[in-house]
């Protein structure tokens, strides 16, 4: 029986280089494979997924107003044996319902890669979405420079300093996002230091 699965972590949790290593496994396998990935992703080019270790992929990019139940009902003569997605929190709560029904309706497994928090802490609605809907939910762990368990995604200005203000979607990667435990966060903010 198929299930939806949703793995997440911070920046650096290697969720990237997981979904396209998942992919590259199905494939291997002789199944086809369905990588998609929000379209307001544009940090590598609308259509790939890329990963910090080099590792990179073509994908379907999606929009918000992209139904993928209908998409994938669309496309039943290619038949996929999974959908694997990427940055997973920008999809919309309904696009995450729909991914549920692919699984529910066709018994194909879906794999969504993504963060759970935002900068300020805060559920992306996506992620949120996943989290009440996934049969399977595995945390991706990375650490903090202090050793601990990074769960944060703290946002730097050009500085290197920790800003807690500003629209909740900010398209960046090592040099404008650290990961951090919460401890070193709430530090960092209180002194204004910075991170780098």
């Amino acid at each position: 029986m198929a299930k939806l699965y949703f793995r997440f972590g911070v920046m650096g949790s290697s969720k990237s280089a997981q979904a396209l290593t998942t992919k590259f496994n199905y494939e291997e396998q002789g199944m086809r494979v369905w990588l998609i990935k929000p379209a307001a992703d544009t940090r590598y080019g609308v259509d790939k997924v890329y990963s910090r270790i080099g590792l990179e992929d073509k994908a379907d990019a999606i929009t918000a107003e992209t139904d993928l139940f209908q998409t994938f009902r669309d496309r039943e003569r290619e038949f996929y044996d999974v959908i694997i997605a990427d940055e997973a929190q920008f999809f919309t709560p309904a696009q995450i319902e729909q991914l549920r029904d692919v699984v529910d309706q066709y018994n194909v497994p879906v794999f969504c890669f993504g963060l759970r928090t935002d900068f300020q802490t805060k559920l992306f609605p996506g992620s949120a979405r996943l989290f009440e809907l996934a049969d399977s939910i595995t945390e991706l762990k990375t650490v903090c420079t202090c050793g601990g368990k990074a769960m944060v995604n703290a946002r730097l200005d050009s500085d290197g300093n920790v800003v807690t203000e500003g629209e909740q979607v900010f398209l960046g990667g090592n040099e404008a996002y650290r990961p951090m435990c919460y401890k070193c966060w709430k530090k960092a903010q209180a002194k204004g230091e910075e991170t780098v």
